[in-house]
């Protein structure tokens, strides 16, 4: 059986082909700078057929999506015209990811007709959290209306979880994931449950992003609509396009320039690494007094795999908690590897291991299809 997983960005597409068979990559590749989502995924199908991992379109078993938000939906699900029609009607809470996924999935469906294309929504292991921990302390009505922590990056926080257990031989652990990259998220988990997320009704939200303020006091909204004459447009473009690391250090989105400007003297680049570790440092706190302790803290994902001075930070004197990073381990870390970088008296082990939110979209799809048959 195959299965492709589309991942589509704001101006990005990327695929991965896999053999379900045995879970093996049959092809991978991508576009950046996307303008039509048709002319990419048609590149793509053809790219596939050329290098012999497709040979028919009908070969396709599905297609998955890592999709983010749908009005009244948290799991895995076929994407129909409703289903897309509940992804618009929460387009205003994840206005960079919701209104690109739909416009690439209509695109799909017009190529692909008859082949099944199914959603896994990033919202799906949070969902299983604790009440407590997705509940604001809002009206009844609100939260019926859709005011709740969603929690996000579900796939990415489920492999690391699965994997972490299988890697150490236990299903009970407590672990903290730092999935860390252009979008950010802390996560818990007890055992093989979700207990939580720092990201909360939207992807806008939690640790600072590369470009998205992350948590921000609801007042600033109005205060700066009726104090500086902003519209909410405005206000909404500034908090997705301006804020986060971009925001702060004035440099760029990317972290990687953001380092280099600060290793060169630049004190807002600087301010602007040392928030991004002073809330991932918090949220972990917090997840570690709400468990009771950690088995495991992992880092993940494009900063998290691949920047060793912010995994240094995060994990910088934490000796009190037991916790202590091995600095020579941190430091040779190689891109892709799963390492565990934590010192051999630490209580709590720190790990590195790079995530496969495709092998998890993939999974479910299969699980979808086969419920469908029976």
């Amino acid at each position: 059986m195959k299965v492709l997983i589309a991942n589509i960005g704001s101006t990005s597409f990327k695929y991965r082909l896999f053999d379900m068979s045995n879970e093996a990559v049959l092809a991978k590749g991508g576009y950046e700078r996307v303008t039509d989502y048709g002319d990419a995924i048609e590149k793509s199908l053809a790219e596939m057929k050329a290098s012999g991992a497709l040979t028919r379109l009908e070969d396709l078993a599905a297609v998955g999506f890592k999709t983010v938000l749908a009005k009244g939906i948290l799991g895995c699900a076929e994407l129909t015209e409703d289903v897309l029609k509940a992804m618009e009607a929460m387009n205003d809470v994840a206005p960079s990811h919701n209104p690109p996924y739909i416009a690439g999935i209509r695109k799909f469906r017009e190529k692909l007709p008859r082949t099944p294309l199914i959603g896994l929504f990033e919202t799906a292991w949070n969902a299983n959290a604790p009440e407590a921990g997705q509940r604001y302390a809002v009206s009844e009505q609100w939260c019926e209306w859709g005011v709740r922590r969603y929690g996000y990056h579900g796939a990415s926080h489920r492999y690391v979880t699965e994997r972490v257990a299988k890697l150490l031989g236990r299903d009970d652990l407590r672990v903290i994931s730092c999935h860390l990259g252009g979008s950010s998220s802390i996560g818990a988990a007890r055992g093989l449950r979700s207990f939580g997320n720092s990201l909360g009704m939207s992807p806008q939200s939690g640790v600072p992003h590369n470009n998205r303020v992350g948590d921000l006091d609801s007042f600033a909204i109005p205060f700066l609509m009726k104090s500086h004459g902003l519209t909410l447009d405005q206000v909404v473009k500034a908090m997705n396009k301006e804020g986060g690391l971009l925001g702060i250090s004035g440099v760029s989105n990317d972290i990687r320039d953001v380092d280099a400007a600060a290793k060169q003297g630049n004190k807002r680049a600087q301010l602007a690494l040392d928030v991004f570790t002073h809330s991932i440092r918090h949220w972990i706190g917090a997840f570690m007094l709400q468990l009771n302790g950690a088995d495991a803290i992992v880092f993940t994902a494009g900063i998290g795999e691949n920047r060793t001075e912010i995994r240094a930070g995060v994990c910088k004197d934490l000796d009190w908690f037991g916790i202590k990073l091995d600095a020579q381990k941190n430091a040779v870390v190689q891109r892709g590897q799963e390492a565990v970088i934590s010192a051999d008296d630490s209580r709590t082990k720190i790990m590195v291991v790079p995530t496969n939110e495709e092998i998890v979209v993939a999974r479910e799809a299969v699980k979808l299809l086969e419920s469908k048959r029976k």
